[in-house]
């Protein structure tokens, strides 16, 4: 059985899915870009605002579902130029505990909702 998980402090899906998905004790969280929840304006022109934004917004889907950062197993980071890698990997990297980290991919894509130069989604485990 899944159940849905939806929180106003992120923002509210542009399509036809949901923010995340509880089966069991896994949840899905759907890719993240940097909006802001609370004005509805994309975060741009600095790629670790717009990072850090992917990330709080993940994290309220996180709360939302009883959880924390310590609870992802697996990300995957969409980023539109590969060449800001490392600005990306810092902000992320700043709500992890390097020896619990998840794993990870990051793929570099020509281009993403909205046009945004990041997308960040998360499986965690109660």
């Amino acid at each position: 059985m899944k159940k849905i998980i939806n929180t106003s402090k992120a923002p509210a899906p542009i399509g036809p899915y949901n923010q995340a998905v509880l089966s069991g004790n896994i949840l899905y969280i759907s890719g993240q870009i940097p909006i802001d929840s609370v004005t509805g304006t994309l975060v741009e022109g600095d790629i670790k605002k717009e990072t850090e934004q992917c990330m709080q917004n993940l994290k309220a889907i996180l709360v939302e579902a009883e959880m924390t950062f310590e609870n992802v197993v697996k990300t995957c980071i969409f980023i539109k130029d590969m060449h800001q890698f490392s600005e990306v990997n810092e902000m992320y990297g700043a709500h992890f505990d390097p020896e619990t980290a998840p794993a990870r991919e990051t793929v570099e894509v020509a281009n993403l909702p909205k046009f945004v130069n990041v997308e960040i989604s998360m499986i965690a485990v109660k």
